[in-house]
């Protein structure tokens, strides 16, 4: 069955840095639009970033923008999240996800198909 699983995450201090990862098996994932999502506790789940499968154009939230980067590897059927310079408030669960109707990629959480079941990121001194 097709599936996607993040790594990576883990407490890291303000102003440190931590690289996500998202594999995908049981399908190619360069066919799909991929985005990050993150949820904090009490908070709704919000899209962070995407990258299309067409032409890889990639998007940011404002919040993180400058600091994070999507990036893709196809070869090994997985895209990463780096991320720079982190915040306190950038602590949150993060998900992973592919879009099985749009090559172009958004970030609306309702858009997405089929979801990574999470990992913790933790920013703190």
């Amino acid at each position: 069955q097709p599936q996607l699983v993040e790594s990576g995450g883990g407490l890291v201090q303000p102003g440190g840095s931590l690289r996500l990862s998202c594999a995908a098996s049981g399908f190619t994932l360069d066919e799909y639009a991929i985005g990050w999502f993150r949820q904090a506790p009490g908070k709704e789940r919000e899209g962070v970033s995407c990258i299309s499968s067409n032409d890889g154009s990639t998007y940011y939230t404002d919040s993180v923008k400058g600091r994070f980067t999507i990036s893709r590897n196809d070869a090994k059927n997985t895209v990463y999240l780096q991320m720079n310079s982190l915040k306190p408030e950038d602590t949150a669960v993060y998900y992973c996800a592919a879009d099985y109707a749009f090559r172009l990629c958004v970030l609306e959480v309702n858009e997405y198909d089929l979801w990574g079941p999470g990992t913790q990121v933790t920013v703190s001194s």
